[in-house]
């Protein structure tokens, strides 16, 4: 299941944005950067990119409530629509997660990563013909930066107190040092738009590989080549046609009969049926979401760290990553953070499931009586088998969890930040800070594990602002110890994103940044024949 199909913030935003929207990607610091001609290449994209052709996506994650105000992006068909129509100032390296320019061309940060200067193309058009201009950047911003926007990037901006125009660049003052600036620029709400999109923020007029041309939200969204596009390493079709299918079934037998090239979100169920199709092609792209089990440090019996730690090592994390994701994933350490983060450490213990030790720490806990576990599905695919597996491998270690299957409808209000222990899933967020300000700083609205301490919320803000890699790295790794620990996360598997295409189609970028390539699939692949 994707970031989108729920819909899920990032960083710290206002109650009104439903907490699935925010897009993730991966952490490099990127100081300085300048434009390069290979900008995304890829062993996938060795072969000269052929163009031509009508696209058509079956895609998950569409609503008749949509509208085309990228403030208000929130879910996946949104997220690809986004990319075809627009560009960011910045975007991440597929691979590293490193940032990238866009439609910034290079930055420079003071030496307290306080300031910010941006240098801005000039040779861009947007699709109504007009230059694109800093004027037109700073209003963006300050568009999203208002909270009268209720825009999905507020949080992120929250801490930029002044965005103008100096000189002919962009210039950005925070209220402290922060060294993910340019990822955080990243963000698919924050699309450059004419005069910022005040006047007609759905107009969908922008500087993208596409221009769109018809849009019937919950149905189908349609477009076409830009033939005046700033970029030539993109838009390989002539056309780009969404078609909404929410419906599982739906979406693989459209993609079985060929009345589409592409569909996201497959069940790992139904993985071993489309591989004997001899025209489908399965595509797995390693991710940074998570399925997790959620215990609240400062409610008993959880606020024993004893026994959060028996039930970390009452889990069968390899069993889960088989049964529940069909292999499609890899094993988590209860810490939120894998592989896919710059700075990740490479050196921290692999837990694993040790029911000696579950029963160890369940004795020296003192608890003798049941633990009960809220799940449903609505908290990730398979999250009511991951909770009776979880019910069984615990039984082993002495350890009785009393699994309660929760209606799908309301569980994100109604379970998830306020029963003591569920079932939950996160997406990946752009860098480490924003991943740990999400949900693991003491003052974090969405602090869903009620992990509070004060010596773990200044490393994070003494990280934020370390243009050192080292010893920012060093920092990231006792946070992330701290989190493993003592915290309230139980994190078994980090889940990949599975989707499936016409073996027609070519070009397909693995981007650890989030789904679909990072959204860009329409703009990123081409026809072979």
């Amino acid at each position: 299941m994707s970031d989108f199909s729920k819909g899920r913030t990032g960083l710290i935003l206002p109650t009104s944005i439903d907490r699935r929207t925010f897009l993730g990607g991966t952490a490099a610091l990127g100081l300085a950067a300048g434009l390069s001609g290979g900008l995304f290449a890829s062993p996938a994209r060795a072969q000269e990119p052929k163009r031509g052709g009508d696209l058509k996506l079956g895609l998950k994650g569409g609503a008749t409530s949509d509208v085309l105000d990228p403030a208000t992006y929130s879910a996946s068909v949104l997220f690809v629509i986004g990319r075809l129509w627009g560009d960011t100032l910045v975007e991440s390296d597929p691979k590293t997660g490193a940032p990238v320019p866009s439609l910034a061309a290079s930055w420079e940060p003071s030496a307290d990563a306080s300031v910010w200067t941006f240098k801005i193309r000039d040779d861009v058009a947007f699709h109504d013909g007009s230059k694109m201009g800093v004027a037109d950047v700073v209003a963006t911003l300050k568009r999203h930066a208002d909270e009268a926007s209720q825009s999905g990037a507020l949080g992120l901006l929250s801490s930029i107190t002044g965005i103008e125009e100096k000189a002919g660049d962009l210039v950005l003052t925070l209220k402290e040092g922060n060294a993910d600036l340019p990822l955080m620029l990243t963000d698919y709400h924050l699309i450059i738009q004419p005069k910022g999109g005040v006047d007609a923020p759905a107009a969908a007029i922008g500087t993208g590989p596409y221009t769109l041309k018809s849009f019937e939200a919950g149905v189908r969204a349609t477009f076409e080549k830009n033939v005046s596009d700033w970029r030539s390493d993109r838009g390989f079709v002539d056309s780009v046609e969404i078609l909404v299918m929410n419906d599982t079934t739906a979406r693989v037998a459209a993609l079985a009969s060929g009345q589409v090239h592409f569909i996201n979100n497959v069940d790992p169920k139904t993985v071993p049926l489309l591989t004997r199709a001899p025209t489908v092609e399965i595509i797995r792209n390693a991710g940074k979401g998570f399925y997790s089990f959620l215990m609240h440090c400062d409610t008993a019996p959880f606020d024993n760290n004893d026994l959060r730690l028996a039930l970390k090592y009452a889990i069968d994390r390899q069993a889960i990553l088989d049964q529940v994701l069909g292999g499609y994933g890899t094993l988590g350490n209860d810490y939120p953070v894998n592989g896919n983060y710059a700075l990740a450490s490479d050196d921290i213990e692999q837990r694993v499931y040790d029911p000696d030790k579950a029963a160890f720490h369940f004795k020296k806990s003192g608890h003798d009586r049941p633990v009960l576990l809220r799940t449903s599905d609505a908290a990730f695919a398979g999250a009511v088998d991951a909770a009776i597996m979880f019910q069984e491998s615990a039984r082993k270690a002495g350890i009785e969890i009393e699994v309660k299957r929760e209606p799908e409808d309301g569980y994100w209000t109604n379970v998830w930040n306020v029963q003591p222990f569920c079932a939950s899933y996160w997406g990946g967020r752009p860098t480490q800070d924003s991943r740990y300000s999400t949900s693991y700083l003491s003052s974090a609205e969405w602090n869903d594990t009620r992990f509070k301490r004060d010596d773990f919320d200044k490393m994070l803000l003494q990280a934020r602002s370390e243009l050192d890699e080292a010893k920012r790295k060093d920092l990231y790794r006792t946070m992330a110890l701290m989190v493993r620990d003592e915290g309230g996360l139980i994190l078994p598997v980090f889940n990949d994103y599975i989707m499936a295409s016409t073996n027609k189609l070519k070009g397909y970028v693995d981007d650890i940044g989030n789904d679909m390539s990072n959204g860009y699939i329409g703009s990123r692949i081409w026809f072979d024949a």
